[in-house]
């Protein structure tokens, strides 16, 4: 297994992993949040407990998932 193949698994497992935690924080606002309906009427909220920790997890996984894909394009121009 070359680092190129498990850069990819790495790829793909992130992948399914931030599409999952998307998926559940919609799930929480109602199918309308999931294409960026607003309910709230202008009114912010503070995010909580479970809310909060979705949310920091997307983060983590995004940013993983960009930075694995731009060591995979330096890697393949090498």
């Amino acid at each position: 297994m070359s680092v190129q193949d498990a850069l990819q698994i790495i790829q793909i497992l992130t992948s399914i992993s931030l599409i999952a935690v998307i998926i559940l924080q919609a799930q929480g606002n109602g199918l309308g949040g999931l294409f960026g309906g607003a309910d709230n009427m202008g009114i912010t909220k503070t995010r909580r407990g479970l809310e909060k920790t979705l949310f920091q997890i997307t983060v983590g996984l995004s940013v993983t998932f960009l930075a694995n894909a731009i060591i995979q394009l330096l890697i393949q121009e090498i």
